[in-house]
Parts: structure tokens; C-alpha cells; sequence
């Protein structure tokens, strides 16, 4: 190999470093894209992620809402409609005891 670098004339020389360093260049440029597509997968990777927390959370907030963690406790949400028809209720008696006959 060292015989066939010596005969080498220096066009041919030339070239062959043009060669090399072309090939360089296309190789750190295929890692720059390798390393651009990677960063740009872990970014959508890293929205998702706090897309999926956001979601449980908010699920976890409903299902507590919903579910009260003792027994003898109504969910807000429970005494907000039976809040709605007892109001309905006393309405409906004062309505029928003022009607007129």
C-alpha cells in the first residue's frame, strides 16, 4: 500500500484527498442528520410524554371528585344535585299551597 502511495502522481494525489475529503464531509453530515431526526424524536417523545401526565392527572382529579376516599362523604358533585332538587322541591310545595283554587 506504501509503494502505491509513493507512485501516486500528485494529480492523483490531489484528487485522492478530494476524494477523502469528500467523504468526510458526507459522512458528518449523514451524523448531523442522524442526530437532528433523534433530537427531533425524543422532543415529540417528551410532548407526549406530558400530553399522557396532563390526561391522568386530570383523570385522577375527576375519579377523586367522583369517588371520595371515605365512605360517610358524598362527592361534591352528588351534593350539588341533590342540592338542585331539593330547591326544586321546595318550590313544587310552595307552588302548590299558593296556587290559586
Amino acid at each position: 500500500m506504501a509503494d502505491q502511495n509513493n507512485s501516486l502522481t500528485d494529480q492523483e494525489r490531489a484528487e485522492l484527498e478530494q476524494l477523502r475529503a469528500e467523504k468526510a464531509a458526507r459522512q458528518e453530515q449523514e451524523a448531523a442528520q442522524r442526530e437532528r431526526a433523534e433530537l427531533e424524536r425524543l422532543r415529540a417523545e417528551k410532548v407526549q410524554q406530558a400530553q399522557r401526565a396532563a390526561e391522568d392527572a386530570q383523570l385522577e382529579q375527576a375519579r377523586q371528585r367522583m369517588e371520595p376516599d371515605d365512605d360517610l362523604r358524598m362527592p361534591v358533585a352528588q351534593k350539588i344535585v341533590l342540592a338542585i332538587c331539593f330547591v326544586l322541591l321546595i318550590a313544587g310545595i310552595i307552588y302548590v299551597v299558593t296556587a290559586p283554587k
